[in-house]
């Protein structure tokens, strides 16, 4: 399993995570006329996962379907505003409303629609269709994947207005990042939780041409509201494995894709110095080392701190992500630069150098003792745990052996074993294990990765699957209430003080370690198609998969030759 199928679920509400579209060939009417010259003159842009063969569901509420993990519903459907998640405190881009506003300590917003806005068919897009939407997501939970506790939802002189019980200052990006569906088709679908959508009629500038398990076509629509595209086909390959996919990439066969490359630069930019490009930023959210901290001696703080005072974050960097994901510099785990505003003084100079003199120190203060090489817990009981990750999941693999290393310092036994990705999955869910690599989510501000990991409010005891994170069972009564008043406040100095003491707790309980950033990354050719988005020029995020990828294809020109 690549780790690109990873974070699909990661970002499933970024949901985290949308991907690129494939255009089929052809059709010059597209946009108002084709291109001419350059070598981007067939107007195709292609673009492949290692995901394997999909089945055919257009469905863009469902992250288990073919356009959530190929990413082309972001083709399709339109979100009221573009948020650019490497970028998550700009202010989003208006895209099917031209005004939101907040009010009520964001528990009212109030839409102004683009009146130009209309769907693929032909039809106007109306508040009607927005309502319909936010009806839709409330009325099934099943649409609903980022939980959003909708209430009120109204049309009042032309204008979309939300209204919630409880304030929605952490969901603001999620909830104008919804994609918007017509109503005059989706209201006669019966059960729309399970309806496969085959034939999607969205906003978006392309339309489904066709569909098969290993590509799927997408054309410029006739006419799109906002102009016309340059990009006039996408075409979208499922390859079965990272290798296949990165094949294609080295020898052009697939322009734009994300897939991790033990060695990128002799496997891929080697091929074509020129033209293939790869730019991996972050967001806010991390790949780490869970604990179960409902298993002994891991329920010790000092024990989790202790190793993560050890844990060498650089050698994780350069030998298990081969540099591609962004490395954690920073002990609290906020990326940087774009957790950089909500970094708490107190741990802005702060580095996570090993220290294994002040950890040996702090176990030894905490009553562990090292007898013959070997850490014992204040039993008496050695110190042994096992680290688990699927197979194949090389990264992760290199980096659990990594951690096995550094922890031997402290005279912590450990043993790598690896399963099934779905044994695996199971065993975090339900609490069976003792610490494993895992993601957290992402989001607008750091709230949504401390959430995943700390939050009370979704704590299952061990046994019962816990979907919506705190796989660690994490018990902090103080950080429970932390995120309850961020995500309460009415102003920015209690939101503040909520999050310092957030990362204050993520630091000296070390519920995870954090080891990565998790990369919104993407490899890239030049040579049909120029106007990528790059550290200098950081528009959007360069995945894919995001709900920014449409504005990536709006920005490409064809290269000139």
């Amino acid at each position: 399993m690549s780790v690109h199928r990873r974070r699909r679920h990661t970002l499933r509400a970024l949901s985290a995570a949308t991907a690129v579209v494939a255009l089929a060939a052809g059709c010059s009417s597209a946009n108002s006329g084709g291109n001419k010259g350059g070598a981007g003159a067939s107007g195709v842009l292609t673009l492949g996962k290692p995901d394997g063969p999909q089945t055919n569901n257009s469905n863009p509420f469902l992250a288990t379907s073919a356009s959530a993990t190929l990413g082309y519903r972001v083709m399709i459907y339109e979100p009221l505003a573009m948020t650019n998640q490497i970028r998550p405190t700009d202010k989003a881009d208006p895209w099917l409303a031209t005004d939101w506003t907040w009010e009520s300590n964001f528990t009212k917003v109030t839409f102004t629609l683009d009146e130009r806005a209309e769907w693929a068919d032909g039809k106007p897009l109306t508040a009607a269709d927005v309502a319909f939407t936010f009806g839709l997501l409330k009325k099934h939970p099943a649409l609903n994947g980022n939980g959003i506790p909708y209430d009120g939802i109204t049309v009042e002189g032309g204008k979309v207005v939300l209204t919630f019980k409880d304030s929605q200052f952490v969901n603001q990006n999620k909830i104008i990042s919804t994609y918007i569906v017509p109503k005059h088709i989706w209201e006669k679908v019966e059960n729309p939780e399970t309806w496969p959508n085959r034939t999607p009629v969205g906003s978006g500038p392309y339309k489904l041409k066709t569909f098969t398990p290993q590509t799927t076509t997408l054309t410029a629509t006739p006419a799109y509201w906002k102009g016309e595209t340059k990009v006039k086909e996408l075409r979208y390959t499922a390859y079965n494995d990272n290798s296949a996919a990165t094949t294609a990439l080295a020898n052009g066969k697939v322009e734009w894709s994300f897939v991790f490359m033990p060695d990128y630069k002799q496997l891929y930019v080697a091929k074509d110095p020129e033209n293939h490009k790869l730019w991996f930023p972050s967001g806010l959210g991390i790949h780490g080392l869970w604990f179960n901290t409902a298993r002994k001696p891991l329920d010790n703080p000092a024990l989790r701190k202790a190793m993560a005072m050890v844990v060498d974050r650089n050698a994780i960097h350069v030998q298990a992500q081969a540099t591609l994901y962004p490395e954690i510099t920073n002990p609290t785990g906020i990326p940087l630069p774009a957790g950089e505003p909500f970094l708490a003084p107190e741990y802005k100079g702060a580095t996570t150098e090993p220290d294994v003199d002040g950890a040996k120190a702090l176990l030894k203060d905490a009553g562990f003792t090292l007898d013959g090489g070997t850490l014992k817990d204040p039993d008496g009981k050695p110190v042994e745990l096992t680290f688990t990750d699927p197979a194949g999941w090389n990264d992760y693999i290199t980096g659990l052996s990594i951690i096995k290393d550094n922890i031997k310092q402290l005279g912590i036994g450990a043993k790598v074993k690896t399963q099934t990705a779905e044994a695996w999955g199971n065993d975090v869910a339900t609490g069976n294990f003792d610490a494993t690599l895992h993601w957290t989510n992402s989001g607008a501000t750091p709230y949504d990765m401390y959430q995943n990991i700390m939050d009370g409010a979704i704590l299952q005891p061990v046994g019962k699957s816990a979907q919506l994170g705190n796989f660690g069972r994490f018990k902090s009564p103080e950080a429970t209430a932390a995120l309850k008043e961020y995500a309460d406040a009415t102003d920015d100095a209690t939101r503040t003080e909520a999050m310092n003491t957030l990362q204050k707790i993520m630091v000296e309980q070390a519920p995870v370690i954090p080891t990565a950033a998790a990369p919104i990354g993407a490899e890239y050719s030049t040579r049909n198609w120029v106007g990528w988005p790059t550290e200098e020029n950081p528009y959007a995020a360069p995945q894919h998969t995001q709900p920014d990828a449409l504005e990536v294809v709006l920005n490409l020109k064809p290269a000139e030759k």
